[in-house]
């Protein structure tokens, strides 16, 4: 594992954390998740999970309770998320370039611990920046990167796009 693909560094954190997260869409309507069957397997593997039913069960608990938090933060749900770390341990090791933390966690937990302490990088590094699309009838999440902080959609060319020919249509009706 690299420097860049080892847990802690911001960019896979955020990259890991909205994969994960955005693992459920809705399309055409309809709710799905690719955190089942092979393609579960294959996107657990990439980010360096095992694949395994009982690794993708926890990362789909992992994901759910930390939509849960996001769309509403003080939740009961931060006891799930506790439930998900509770048995991992991280250690500092000296290298040449700085400390890095070593995740220590059971094969089919750490996966889930990782995204978990990605939601925590995240959150600390872009305070109230995680957030829902705006759109309803959306289930993905995106972090504000926008200078003034007002992004509201996971995409301006769908989602944004939509919302903006809607508001439009329910004024030119009124």
């Amino acid at each position: 594992m690299t420097e860049d693909e080892r847990p802690g560094n911001p960019m896979r954190d955020e990259e890991l954390l909205l994969a994960v997260l955005n693992s459920a869409p809705v399309l055409d309507g309809r709710p799905t998740d690719t955190l089942v069957g092979e393609p579960g397997q294959e996107s657990a593997r990439s980010w360096g999970g095992t694949g395994t039913p009982a690794e993708l069960d926890r990362l789909r608990r992992a994901r759910d309770t930390i939509q849960a938090v996001v769309r509403s933060p003080g939740t009961a749900a931060l006891d799930e998320l506790t439930a998900v770390t509770a048995g991992a341990v991280r250690t500092p090791r000296v290298t040449t370039a700085g400390v890095v933390w070593e995740l220590r966690a059971p094969a089919d937990d750490r996966l889930a611990v990782e995204v978990v302490l990605a939601w925590s990088s995240v959150q600390a590094a872009h305070p109230g920046r995680l957030r829902p699309c705006a759109n309803d009838e959306c289930n993905l999440f995106l972090v504000d990167h926008s200078r003034p902080g007002a992004a509201k959609w996971c995409s301006m060319a769908t989602c944004g796009n939509r919302m903006k020919a809607r508001a439009h249509a329910e004024r030119t009706r009124s």
